[in-house]
């Protein structure tokens, strides 16, 4: 499976939210030209005493609040925005302002160079042939106010400079067609910066996911191998344990006790891979709750590692159901292996609830993360301990709490040591219906 193919399926969400952004843009954007247009119609008809139809023009500006306010609704319960909407926006804003200027003057009207506005937002927001129709709109909209437009009865006193009544139209018209576009599209390149940066981030998860795909595949295969050779070891280290001259020495005895336990533990981890290959998270988990899976994961770990102290502290509260994951307790034990790396003298286990979150803390005491490795945290093969293949665990981790819907953070105690948090919402732990 490629990164595209992985990439694909979280597109069209990333570019229905641009479009969702743009949208409420352009809405807030055209609450500030009503109120515009409301203040420049009622200034101009008392303030300047130039006779307006004022029934008419008030009339067009409460039909585009009407569709401003529906434009605001559907945002609001989440319709998905179409490209061709934002140019019917458009096109409904570029319809009002003709109106509006027909009645006021028609294209002796110095607002008539908001049409150069929307042309800018249709070039920035939609594509070339959007652009480009919005365009031919706008010169068809100035030839037609040119010939039918209203005349004002407004004296031609341009000799006046800044005191002429439409020297100064000009100058409001020019500072808010300015000050609009320098808004709108800081607001807009913003939007796409967070687009491209989304991108980035969807990328990178389809790389980690195709890598994460590959290693079960190595990890099943590998698992099947492994099945044999595991079982020839079993069956010689039982063979020995028999043999008169090993049962003689106590320290040999005790050697091979312990590594039958260790090839036990094999066994079984070859089992939990070879039972999860395939299956989605859930299919073949069994139910247990919080308490019981923490106290049989802490258990089960520290009969298995040779640890000095193992502290566990369970503060959840009243007990949850959850599935028994296997995907989980690995992830767990990712966490605690890498603090028994760090800290063989003592490692610390905290599980806590807050509100509807389940909080897991992994404490050591060792040297803590170096700035470099810090950094780069939850990225394959970072690790300190120079082995090829290392620094995997923490990848695992990042991505499977990802997965169930959760965050990691690290960071360096002041006491020293280290600590890692996983925050997972408990809904995603329950015990999926068949």
């Amino acid at each position: 499976m490629s990164d595209e193919t992985l990439l694909s399926s979280y597109l069209p969400s990333a570019d229905t939210d641009t479009l969702g952004k743009h949208m409420r843009q352009l809405v807030q954007l055209r609450w500030l030209a009503v109120l515009g247009q409301l203040l420049t119609i009622l200034v101009t008809h008392y303030g300047f005493g130039v006779k307006l139809p004022m029934q008419l023009m008030l009339s067009v500006l409460a039909g585009l609040v009407v569709f401003n306010a529906l434009n605001e609704l559907a945002l609001r319960f989440r319709h998905r925005v179409k490209t061709a909407e934002l140019f019917i926006g458009l096109l409904v804003d570029m319809g009002t302002l003709t109106i509006q200027l027909y009645l006021s003057g028609g294209a002796t009207n110095p607002f008539v160079f908001l049409y150069l506005l929307q042309v800018g937002l249709a070039a920035v927001l939609l594509a070339p042939s959007y652009a480009w129709a919005l365009l031919g709109m706008a010169t068809l909209c100035f030839l037609w106010l040119a010939e039918a437009g209203r005349p004002l009865d407004l004296p031609q006193d341009y000799h006046l400079g800044i005191r002429s009544y439409y020297v100064e139209g000009m100058l409001i018209c020019l500072v808010l067609n300015a000050a609009l576009l320098v808004v709108f599209i800081n607001r807009i390149n913003r939007t796409h910066r967070e687009h491209d940066a989304r991108l980035a981030e969807l990328r990178q998860r389809a790389a980690e996911e195709e890598h994460i795909l590959r290693m079960g595949l190595l990890a099943s295969g590998a698992a099947h191998e492994l099945g044999t050779p595991l079982a020839t070891i079993a069956v010689i280290l039982g063979d020995w344990r028999h043999m008169p001259a090993l049962q003689a020495d106590k320290g040999l005895e005790e050697e091979i006790t312990e590594m039958q336990t260790q090839v036990q533990r094999c066994k079984t981890i070859v089992s939990g891979i070879l039972m999860s290959a395939g299956e989605t998270r859930g299919e073949s988990s069994g139910e247990t709750s919080v308490w019981e899976f923490f106290d049989d994961l802490s258990s089960e770990w520290a009969s298995t590692r040779k640890v000095g102290e193992f502290r566990f502290e369970n503060h959840f509260g009243e007990d949850v159901e959850i599935a028994s994951d296997t995907v989980l307790k690995q992830t767990i034990y990712n966490l605690l292996d890498n603090a028994l790396d760090a800290s063989p003298e003592w490692v610390g286990l905290e599980v806590y609830r807050q509100n509807d979150m389940l909080h897991i803390r992994v404490i050591d005491r060792g040297p803590g993360f170096s700035k470099e490795i810090f950094d780069r945290l939850g990225q394959p093969y970072q690790s300190t301990k120079g082995r090829p293949g290392s620094g995997l665990g923490l990848f695992l981790v990042f991505n499977v709490t990802r997965i169930l819907g959760g965050r990691v953070k690290a960071r360096n105690r002041e006491e020293g040591g280290a600590e890692i948090n996983i925050h997972l919402p408990i809904d995603a732990l329950h015990l999926k219906e068949a």
